[in-house]
């Protein structure tokens, strides 16, 4: 049987992860508070705000600024897409947009 939490991000009761996602405060909080169905998510939340912002995951700065961006999406009062972000234009009807 699952390992069930009341999931954070979904706020209903949830299988939870395995194991902590990674070692500290936040991997344990994590493990302990959001589900594997929002844990899912997580990863296309990471890619966009990673290059949204052009992170260099190899600078501590940029690692913080995306662990940051994690507690925010799972804990925060309303998780936001990157400040300046907006999604792709979408070709109209038909195919793609014409070149003049």
């Amino acid at each position: 049987m699952a390992r069930m939490v009341q999931c954070v991000k979904f706020g209903r009761e949830l299988p939870g992860l395995g194991a902590p996602p990674f070692p500290g405060a936040l991997g344990e909080r994590i493990y302990n508070q959001v589900s594997q169905q929002a844990w899912n998510l997580w990863p296309a939340q990471a890619t966009l705000i990673i290059n949204h912002y052009g992170l260099n995951l190899a600078d501590p700065q940029a690692q913080q600024l995306l662990m940051q961006a994690m507690e925010d999406f799972f804990f925060g009062e309303n998780a936001q897409v990157p400040e300046g972000w907006a999604p792709p234009a979408r070709p109209a009807k038909g195919g793609a947009p014409r070149r003049k």
